[in-house]
């Protein structure tokens, strides 16, 4: 049946390639579409591969960019039986570098308190050094930076070069390559050239990346954390974290002010210690506080990343309807010009002895051979499209086609193909020998 479906086909090439091409249009814009998803998802669970620790964070917070801690709390997290390293960081945002101002791709400066740091089994980063070396103990109080490889070659740097970060200027001692456009984006520094940067006092800090010891699970560890924090009361000061997430670094006219502000206050006021600590909670309380600070581990990312992909593919899949719709009105339309024009020979099939089911098989087979090749052209420019994105944007796009998604791509292309055919392939069936010879 196929066989004599191809040769039907092939005899009415102009026509089947029309056909076939907007189908792969279809087709290429569905896998295009769910490549960034796709891409998505594969970034995302790289990266988590790189980071087996857990970050703990201001409650609440987004980002560890818009998170604040007290310091103090550092030896209140060591302190847990399963903890092995607990390192402070300070993160900002990179405003400038050099002459250019940064919008996008974001660029973030990360501070490490250097002694913990250097005690982790898995530093991230330093494990993917290229070039140069990590930061030492020796860097502490210095302005000697690690970049990212990306961030090397955009802005063309090199080990010894100096760098303007943010009206600072900064050396390069060594670069880094995660190959995850979310870690290959952060410049690494002395927590205390950090803070100068950020404007941010000695007993504060954004987050703290725990490293846990061997035989104690991350989800363990995230319990006691969080239970150690329950009830207590941190907030820092409202002004000062504003126009740190705002500016990031550099003169900044109204930070006298807030710095004003925050002194008037003190003096105005009682001293209110930053941290309360927490008490047994009575039945007459209420429902039991929050914990000050949220524990993330690599599961919780990729569990919300999981409820936004969702949201994602119902957008996505809405978007390629369209698309979809238009390629099986196509289909259609050929499949019945395609009949309107072999009516006798529907005729004589039916006359020598073909009953109606095989007439719609054989039109239901040409629609479904251009379903394939429409689905196997469209997979084709997909895949080209997204490799193509992927080398000229390398540090923006992340496009991936799964083999899920390249069997997805052609099992929806039969289908279409086929429902195209559907309506065709009865009305062909419908037709008695005699009226089809009488039409012809």
């Amino acid at each position: 049946m196929f066989r004599f479906a191809w040769k039907n086909l092939i005899n009415r090439p102009v026509r089947v390639v029309l056909s076939i091409l907007g189908l792969s249009v279809s087709v290429a814009g569905m896998v295009g579409l769910f490549a960034i998803s796709g891409g998505i998802a594969q970034l995302v669970t790289q990266t988590f591969e790189k980071v087996p620790g857990i970050l703990v964070q201001q409650q609440g917070a987004p980002l560890p960019l818009f998170s604040s801690l007290p310091t103090s709390w550092q030896s209140e997290i060591e302190s847990l039986p399963g903890v092995s390293v607990c390192n402070p960081e300070v993160m900002l945002r990179v405003n400038m570098i050099g002459e250019k101002r940064i919008i996008t791709p974001p660029r973030f400066m990360i501070g490490m308190e250097m002694e913990t740091r250097l005690k982790l089994k898995n530093g991230i980063y330093n494990e993917h050094m290229v070039e140069g070396r990590f930061l030492t103990l020796e860097d502490q109080g210095t302005t000697h930076t690690v970049i990212s490889r990306q961030i090397a070659q955009l802005h063309d740097l090199r080990i010894g070069s100096p760098v303007r970060v943010n009206g600072t200027e900064l050396t390069v001692v060594g670069i880094y390559d995660c190959h995850s456009q979310l870690l290959d984006v952060n410049m690494l520094v002395d927590m205390e050239l950090a803070r100068r940067l950020a404007r941010i006092g000695v007993d504060t800090v954004s987050c703290f990346y725990v490293e846990a010891r061997e035989g104690t699970s991350n989800e363990s560890l995230k319990t006691d954390i969080e239970r150690l924090f329950t009830g207590r009361d941190w907030k820092a000061s409202p002004i000062m974290g504003a126009l740190n997430i705002a500016t990031g670094a550099g003169p900044n006219p109204l930070q006298a002010i807030a710095n004003n502000l925050d002194q008037w206050a003190k003096r105005g006021s009682p001293q209110i210690p930053a941290t309360t600590p927490a008490r047994p909670s009575s039945p007459a309380d209420g429902p039991p506080s929050p914990s000050a600070v949220e524990v993330r581990t690599a599961d919780d990312c990729a569990e919300q990343f999981e409820e936004f992909s969702g949201d994602l593919h119902l957008f996505l899949f809405l978007i390629s309807t369209v698309g979809f719709l238009i390629a099986v009105l196509s289909i259609l339309n050929t499949m019945l010009m395609s009949v309107m024009e072999r009516t006798s020979e529907f005729g004589i099939l039916r006359a020598n002895g073909w009953t109606r089911g095989e007439v719609m098989r054989l039109i239901v087979s040409e629609s479904a051979i251009v379903g394939i090749g429409g689905g196997v052209s469209g997979l084709l420019i997909g895949i080209a499209a997204a490799a193509v994105a992927n080398r000229i944007w390398p540090e923006r796009l992340h496009l991936y086609v799964s083999p899920r998604l390249a069997c997805f791509a052609i099992a929806v292309s039969v289908c279409l193909g086929v429902a195209g055919g559907l309506y065709p392939a009865w009305k062909a069936a419908r037709l008695s020998p005699m009226d089809a010879i009488r039409r012809a």
